[in-house]
């Protein structure tokens, strides 16, 4: 029967599922040969899931259609079209012939046509679907396909399982599936290199488009258009304009050698599909299908490979072999393995996770995959019932120092690459004892280059998520509480296979990322931002910075003396006496005694008594508004000046945070033991426990902090003139937004005024709501909406920002930095209160991360720029960088560190708004900064 009414078309897009399914997956190789067919995988994968996705349905004609070479009609039209694509992945080319291959072996008709991209033959068999009274749907989300929508033609994004009809279409561009070329020739297309208009985007275009009706009569009309700019971009660039129409316009007249009858439906034969599947020794699909198919699935044999064949896949990890080294012999034969392979997966075993106080107990080593060795140095002896109680060495380990004689070389060695996972914990642990770890790879760095936002990033996650290992756990060997025990009393046969399959499970992550970092696009990231910050943060924690003792012990009891005050005024405002630590009690005078609105009961029974609720309940009343200013003094002293105390670390009287690269998503970094980044500057409570941290004798505290550098991004990125004009004529843009919201002069400016602008600057571009803002200033909702809604008339360009961003995130799935950095938004498409977090995250992502690439760059350029001058850089607190340095070189310093971090961006990122950077110094940091 000829293809009439009543029929449905699937076309599905084979290119995109050849590259969806090769970036999704890590690398494969065929056991018996080495053949990569990962993307063979993922695209078998698919298809079986499209057949039993719409089996029983009414589809009744189905092809994969086919991107045949890189030359076609367009590039004959324009010589630059698709020039700046990267060229196909190696691993990648061999197997586009084999995507063809399981395409015939499901049955499925297979078409591609040499001089004509998939997309033209789409269209022609779309619309010649639509005109015989037919349905189609397109299984792609490619957006050059969207003007095909409409009078029975629809598109399906099978990654995100959502249909993509009119609506939809004119959500994306702006305008109907008739006018999507139109929008796209103003557009253009940096992907495919078709030039446009220059300066218009897709927001533009639409407007330009909706007003005028079509491309032609606004081209021919451009002179009547008011702004100057854009007229004359459009007389300029007519020619240019057109000439992008013709490349974005599909062909649907391709002329075809097969028909849409040939297209019909079949069912797959079993022998050949799953002949196919066993050649590829796709073992756990070939079981599957098999079993969907009703027959006995085909034996796929473990292949034995030649002699001299290489080993592509690893072994399974329980046919690894993890030895333990105890000689000078022993030790050599590795040695000398390490310097025939060129690298080596390295990771220590200590007594405790603080690199400043913990010993070297043991080290791991591996150079292929399934073969490790752990080589003990320090682990103590079992007595029997005696147990660790004495400190005589266990048998069968090297002497420490002949141990560290051998393996010196090898770690210092720059030609041989040392592999590991969290590479800085290990680098600070060799430092101790004099060895400088380089060069490395850090397997940790190269999961957060390309995963941001995705997962953790710790050995355990990274393991059973790429490996699909759960690694041996370390509390059975440790134990807990009080009875747990360091690592150097672990039995030799317990830490022996614990120690080496660490090593084991680095090598294998690396060799699985290190080719991916390329395909994610982002070795660049890895390169300049992750790597290079290791050796400068790990020199950085082992200077530390003076904290003096006397000084946090007087905060403590200044705040004791301030909680007790707000607590008799609590206490007034309550009429009673009552716990204020005390959430339940707390919940009962607030909602029970004084009837407030609000009150919510959890399971326990008790009110909900969190920050949230008191900060809504403090623009009505001042008994939880004194909570607060009580709770802010309570953890002041309980996690500062009281903590604080307990990490000096008595051999140098100072405190050394550890910092973590991969502690938040966009780039900022993170430290602990004790915290540094998260103490409270809003507050003169909270800028008082800077004055603990001091100058040694003899030298001077320095502070260097980039000033608004958040605003300054986002005047850049978001492209606002009235900002970048702020900021070029000097103004303090705080104090502008609280001379404008607030209708105060400039010269009648208080801290507070300026202080509640700030959060409103920066909760705006966030993306707080109303509702937000009310909570951070104390006022009425009403009064916080006023502000936003006048701060958006001011410049109308952040919401276009705002918009436009979210947008990219729902389609891409992460945003990106200036410096490429990819943050990952998974919860973008979500639904209810997940949805608008993960909208405000990926609005704050650019700018933020922007701005934690800008001071990363800075941080590792420093050390050479600062080489020779008598001074040390102590900390950084997110654009702000701490340095300790000789009383009269302060000024050579500031000269030195001002030059670098205002040319951070350079030469990667030419910013439009000049970065300026406040210099402060005292014999505190609360002076200094």
């Amino acid at each position: 029967m000829a293809f009439g009414k009543g029929h449905h078309l699937h076309l599905i897009d084979g290119s995109a599922f050849i590259f969806r399914a090769y970036h999704a997956l890590p690398p494969l190789t065929r056991k018996s040969d080495g053949l990569p067919i990962g993307a063979v995988s993922g695209f078998c994968n698919m298809l079986q899931r499209y057949v039993e996705g719409n089996a029983g349905g009414d589809v009744t004609h189905i092809a994969v259609i086919f991107d045949k070479g890189s030359h076609t009609f367009r590039n004959d039209m324009y010589d630059q079209y698709k020039a700046n694509r990267e060229a196909m992945p190696e691993d990648l080319r061999p197997q586009i012939p084999l995507t063809r291959e399981a395409t015939h072996a499901f049955n499925i008709a297979c078409e591609e046509m040499e001089g004509y991209e998939a997309d033209d033959i789409i269209a022609t068999l779309a619309v010649q679907a639509r005109n015989a009274g037919g349905r189609c749907t397109i299984i792609s989300s490619d957006k050059d396909l969207m003007q095909l929508v409409g009078g029975g033609v629809e598109m399906f994004d099978a990654m995100k399982n959502n249909t993509i009809d009119v609506e939809g279409v004119e959500a994306k561009f702006g305008v109907g599936p008739d006018r999507v070329v139109d929008v796209q020739a103003l557009a253009g297309d940096s992907v495919d290199n078709v030039p446009g208009a220059p300066g218009i985007g897709i927001k533009t275009a639409a407007l330009l488009i909706n007003e005028y009706g079509d491309l032609e009569t606004l081209l021919d009309r451009a002179e009547e258009i008011k702004q100057p700019k854009r007229r004359q971009t459009l007389i300029d660039n007519r020619a240019q304009i057109e000439l992008s129409k013709r490349l974005v316009q599909l062909d649907e007249n391709t002329p075809l050698t097969f028909t849409l009858d040939d297209l019909e439906i079949r069912d797959p034969d079993p022998q050949k599909l799953l002949d196919f599947l066993t050649r590829m020794e796709f073992r756990t699909l070939t079981k599957r299908i098999a079993d969907a198919l009703k027959v006995e699935a085909p034996t796929i044999p473990d292949p034995a490979p030649a002699e001299d064949a290489p080993q592509i896949e690893a072994p399974d990890f329980d046919k690894s072999t993890y030895t333990q080294v105890g000689t000078a012999e022993e030790l050599q034969t590795w040695i000398d393995k390490i310097y025939a392979r060129g690298y080596v997966a390295v990771d220590t075993e200590t007594t405790g996770l603080n690199e400043m106080t913990a010993d070297l107990v043991g080290i791991s080593l591996c150079v292929e995959a399934g073969e490790a060795c752990y080589i003990p140095l320090i682990h103590k002896a079992n007595r029997g019932d005696d147990l660790f109680g004495s400190d005589d060495l266990a048998e069968g380990q090297m002497p420490l120092d002949d141990a560290l004689k051998m393996l010196t070389p090898v770690l210092e060695d720059p030609g041989i690459l040392k592999i590991g996972q969290n590479m800085k914990y290990d680098a600070k642990i060799f430092a101790q004892i004099g060895i400088t770890l380089a060069p490395f790879d850090d397997t940790m760095l190269m999961s957060y280059a390309m995963h941001a936002g995705l997962h953790g990033h710790g050995m355990d996650t990274l393991s059973e998520r790429y490996l699909n290992h759960t690694p041996l756990p370390i509390k059975p060997l440790l134990g807990s509480g009080k009875s747990a025990i360091t690592f150097d009393k672990v039995p030799l046969a317990d830490a022996v296979p614990y120690a080496a399959e660490d090593a084991d499970i680095t090598l294998r992550l690396w060799q699985l990322f290190k080719p991916q970092l390329h395909r994610a696009q982002t070795t660049r990231v890895y390169e300049t931002l992750e790597r290079p910050l290791v050796p400068v943060l790990a020199q950085m924690e082992r200077h530390g910075v003076k904290v003096d003792r006397d000084t946090l012990s007087r905060m403590s009891n200044a705040f004791a003396q301030k909680m007790g005050a707000l607590e008799a005024e609590i206490h007034e405002l309550a009429g009673r006496s009552f716990n204020v630590g005390s959430p339940k009690q707390l919940g009962e005078i607030l909602f029970d005694e004084m009837g407030l609105e609000g009150g919510k009961k959890g399971k326990t029974g008790a009110y909900a008594t969190g920050a949230d609720v008191l900060e809504d309940l403090a623009t009505e009343h001042d008994l939880p508004a004194r909570v607060l200013d009580w709770r802010q003094l309570s953890k002041l002293k309980s996690t500062y000046t009281d903590a604080l105390q307990d990490h000096i670390n008595p051999d140098t009287g100072r405190v050394h945070t550890s910092y973590s690269i991969t502690g938040a998503s966009t780039g900022r970094l993170a430290s602990t033991d004790p915290n540094l980044q998260n103490i409270p500057i809003r507050t003169e409570e909270g800028r008082r426990i800077r004055e603990a941290f001091v100058a040694e004798e003899g030298k001077t505290l320095v502070a260097l902090d980039y000033s608004q550098i958040e605003l300054r991004l986002l005047a850049h990125i978001a492209d606002i003139p009235e900002l970048k004009q702020a900021f070029a004529d000097g103004h303090d843009i705080h104090a502008m937004t609280a001379s404008e919201m607030f209708n105060v002069p400039m010269d009648e400016m208080t801290s507070d005024v300026r202080r509640q602008a700030k959060a409103i600057n920066f909760g705006v571009i966030y993306g707080i709501s109303g509702f937000g803002l009310a909570r951070n200033l104390r006022i009425p909702r009403a009064e916080a909406q006023g502000f936003i809604d006048r701060y958006f008339e001011r410049f109308p360009g952040i919401r276009k920002y705002m918009d436009d961003t979210k947008s990219f995130a729902r389609e891409h799935g992460f945003v990106q930095t200036l410096f490429g950095r990819k943050i990952h938004t998974p919860e973008i498409a979500s639904k209810g209160p997940r949805a608008g977090f993960a909208a405000r995250a990926a609005i704050n992502a650019p700018i933020q991360g922007t701005a934690a690439d800008v001071i990363r760059r800075a941080m590792i350029r420093m050390p050479d720029a600062i080489a020779g001058q008598p001074a040390k850089m102590l900390l950084q607190v997110h654009d702000e960088l701490l340095f300790e340095v000789d009383q009269g070189a302060e000024d050579t310093l500031i000269d030195t560190a001002r030059k670098v971090m205002e040319a951070a961006s350079d030469p990667v990122v030419k910013l439009d708004v000049s970065l300026s950077v406040d210099a402060g110094t005292g014999s505190n940091w609360a002076e200094a900064h």
